[in-house]
């Protein structure tokens, strides 16, 4: 059992560190946050799900990818290697489902397994509820179920299911309960979709981190083999560049400029969006998309663009570039600090992007402190527990 307090980040907000997770922290310095640090891109898979699902016969006991075996032990070890104090979970289902009572019951199963995991280590662990927007009953009872009774901190969507898009109308109803509540909306990407929208399915393949089209998984993603673009083989895909790598930031960009295009913000405005991934190309694009905003369809001011810039949150996983460009377009009050676990492998978190983190000179250690932590209990102040 990790030595840690039993309050969690209340209880004294440090933890056990190596040196990955102290690079560019000398002795005495400003305190940069890095010692109690909330990760709100902890992805989960939870071995109560994939016991059901081999037991349904979804899966194999193959064929799910490593990073799809999260336990709690992994989980703590690398989360005091690298000074998180907190995990969020981002509940991963990668299935395809028969039916949208079977949708149901496996999300029943994801929810109360994570919701055992925040009661079995207390201040350590709390979960976004999965939703299928795709699936209204099935969402519409996952709010009730996550948000009212079980405690989710908010919800998890994808970026596009089989085509159509966060910001899309079709998602109203759902995105109208979770305004009533205030609620935090964190998004993921999947694979492009392979052809304009239509002949969705009753119920959409996989779930909120699930394994990318035409592969036995890979890091983060949407659905099982076949993918949200469904029909015709999948999404085109270039030989040799797996489907993260580029296409997962375009995914995330092209629902973020459809929340632009629709308003999603001004109709919803009590909702709180989290980008993934520093945003995939948002900010590299913002001039870009200001410049051209009279080319979206209904046009766009120019203004409309950079509020709603300021208004999404965004996360560090990746590991995130250096901030520079970030920084310059976005309110940094909303940036979060995002590990990627472990859909991004542990030496990834530990060797690289926590350190690129902690010495990126775009930061200063109040803005790290900020990232960190503070800017995540703004969001979500019920992390921090007595």
């Amino acid at each position: 059992m990790p030595e840690y307090g039993a309050g969690g980040l209340a209880a004294g907000g440090a933890v056990r560190r190596d040196a990955a997770a102290t690079a560019g922290a000398a002795v005495g310095a400003e305190d940069d946050g890095s010692g109690g640090v909330i990760d709100v891109h902890h992805h989960f898979c939870a071995p109560d799900w994939r016991r059901w699902a081999e037991r349904q016969g979804l899966v194999g006991p193959r064929s799910l990818p490593p990073w799809a075996g999260w336990d709690a032990e992994s989980a703590l070890a690398v989360m005091d290697r690298t000074g998180i104090a907190v995990a969020v979970l981002k509940p991963m289902l990668p299935a395809r489902y028969e039916s949208a009572a079977q949708l149901r019951e496996a999300v029943a199963v994801t929810m109360e397994a994570a919701a055992g995991v925040v009661e079995a280590y207390p201040g350590r662990f709390a979960f976004h509820a999965p939703l299928f927007l795709d699936e209204e009953e099935v969402s519409s009872w996952t709010l009730r179920r996550g948000l009212d009774e079980l405690g989710a901190v908010g919800v998890n969507v994808t970026a596009n299911y089989r085509g159509v898009y966060l910001g899309d109308p079709s998602y109203d109803r759902i995105f109208a309960e979770l305004d009533e509540r205030a609620a935090i909306v964190d998004t993921h990407p999947h694979n492009l979709p392979d052809g304009p929208a239509g002949g969705r399915p009753t119920v959409a393949p996989g779930g909120p981190g699930g394994p990318p089209a035409g592969a036995a998984g890979g890091p983060g993603g949407h659905g099982a083999p076949g993918g949200p673009g469904g029909g015709r083989g999948g999404p085109v895909a270039v030989p040799g560049l797996p489907n993260f790598l580029c296409d997962f930031l375009l995914d995330t960009t092209r629902a973020a400029a459809n929340m632009i295009r629709t308003r999603t913000l001004d109709r919803f405005p009590n909702l709180s969006v989290i980008l993934p991934h520093g945003g995939g190309f948002l900010p590299q694009i913002a001039t870009r998309m200001e410049a051209f905003a009279y080319a979206f369809d209904p046009p766009v001011e120019p203004a409309a663009v950079r509020d709603h810039m300021h208004r999404f949150y965004y996360d560090t996983a990746g590991p995130l570039s250096p901030a520079g460009t970030l920084l310059a377009t976005v309110d940094p009050g909303r940036i979060l600090f995002g590990s990627d676990w472990p859909a991004c492998p542990a030496s990834v978190v530990t060797d690289l992007a926590v350190p690129a983190l902690a010495a990126d000179p775009a930061f200063t250690p109040a803005l790290r402190r900020a990232v960190n932590r503070e800017n995540a209990l703004r969001l979500m102040p019920g992390l921090v527990r007595a």
